[in-house]
């Protein structure tokens, strides 16, 4: 607080000033309409309330001037409070206030002008400015404080909001219809949803992933947990997506398949996990979880999935050194490959007699045959659950 009061001169001078309030009101009012488009065009405040806050705000200065002791800054609280409600900025706020003050200043040059009164001037200009940085301040540590309450009040609701969309449960049109307006997303579109394994308690595993991608044109919600950051993302093109996702990953990142409208964010989010937990823990990379029946199906109950998984390949998982995971490998090269015993030797580096010689030993070990269309399903499904619950698996086995 640097204003504790006017010298007896100055006061006297605020006194005679007061009969002038309408004036001052009048030219600070058009001053500030003239020179400032925020008010011009109303954005914010209308022109009767403008002209009422420069009333007002007037006569607050030039009676404290006019009345011994420190003054009440209890309308700068109100006023830095109101703006910053209205989202005012404060830039040209404060811009405003200096006009106001300086036509109050220029009030006391004319008042003084007849006698000459120097000395009574500078008094008066001392008072003014002190006076003026006492109002500003309380006026701009209200407004920041209540711009900061809004940003946690909007922020608290943006979590929210987020985590309705990724629990799912009872949310009807309407609430996804909420929902979507407040997060700056489409309620219809494609989306898809990333999981990425957090190297760290509240570290990001993709820093700034949000900003990056809006400057990508791809509008996304956030959230962040102890284990995962996870969002939604609208996606025009996803391979974009993965791109950027790739960038710089700070753990296992999984990504959903596309799919359309905010409802299946849910479920989603279960796919995108399931991607995650396929890359083997402390690698630093992203994988996609490629829709189809199959996979639905085996994603959708991952625990009996890794069950099935378990019991179905268990001879091979159980297998000492390396034989087990090669013969892992032939296998399911052998259904990439359609069975073709030749693209099979390409993609696992071998001769075609050596891949027959695998294939016989899988059927003697499994007991089960690659022509049977029963033991190829259950194979198939299998080695699809093993790829997204490994661990899980191989828990099974040893249990």
């Amino acid at each position: 607080m640097r204003y504790t009061g006017a010298e007896p001169a100055v006061a006297g001078l605020a006194g005679r000033a007061l009969t002038r309030l309408p004036e001052m009101t009048k030219a600070t009012y058009e001053q500030i309409v003239e020179e400032m488009a925020v008010y011009r065009e109303e954005r914010f405040v209308s022109h009767a309330d403008l002209f009422a806050s420069c009333r007002d705000n007037l006569q607050f200065l030039v009676r404290a001037l006019a009345e011994p002791g420190a003054p009440d800054l209890s309308k700068a609280r109100a006023t830095g409070r109101e703006r910053a409600l209205a989202g005012a900025p404060l830039p040209e706020m404060l811009r405003a206030f200096r006009i106001g003050f300086t036509e109050v200043w220029q009030c006391f040059v004319e008042l003084t002008a007849p006698a000459q009164d120097v000395a009574t001037l500078v008094s008066a200009t001392t008072a003014i400015w002190d006076l003026m940085d006492d109002y500003i301040e309380e006026l701009t540590s209200t407004y920041r404080a209540t711009v900061a309450e809004i940003s946690r009040t909007r922020q608290n609701r943006r979590l929210a909001l987020v985590e309705a969309l990724f629990t799912g449960g009872s949310t009807t049109e309407g609430t996804l219809w909420d929902i979507a307006r407040m997060l700056d997303l489409p309620l219809e579109g494609s989306f898809v949803v990333v999981a990425a394994e957090t190297p760290g308690l509240g570290q990001e595993a993709l820093p700034l992933i949000e900003v990056r991608l809006r400057e990508r044109h791809h509008a996304s919600a956030w959230r962040l947990t102890p284990e995962l950051q996870i969002g939604v993302v609208s996606v025009r093109d996803p391979d974009q997506v993965l791109e950027l996702l790739r960038e710089n990953p700070r753990g296992r990142v999984g990504m959903s398949p596309v799919f359309t409208g905010l409802g299946d964010t849910a479920r989603a989010l279960h796919l995108a996990r399931v991607a995650l937990s396929s890359l083997p823990a402390g690698t630093k990379d992203v994988a996609r979880f490629h829709e189809s029946p199959l996979a639905g199906l085996v994603a959708s109950d991952p625990e009996a999935s890794a069950q099935l998984a378990g019991q179905v390949l268990r001879p091979l998982l159980e297998l000492p050194g390396e034989e087990g995971n090669v013969l892992l490998l032939t296998l399911r090269a052998w259904f990439d490959c359609g069975g073709s015993t030749k693209q099979i030797a390409e993609r696992v580096y071998c001769h075609p007699n050596t891949v027959r010689h695998r294939l016989k030993r899988i059927t003697d070990v499994l007991g089960r045959s690659l022509s049977d269309p029963s033991d190829i399903a259950e194979l198939g499904t299998a080695l699809r659950a093993l790829a997204m619950f490994g661990d899980s698996a191989r828990r099974a086995v040893r249990s």
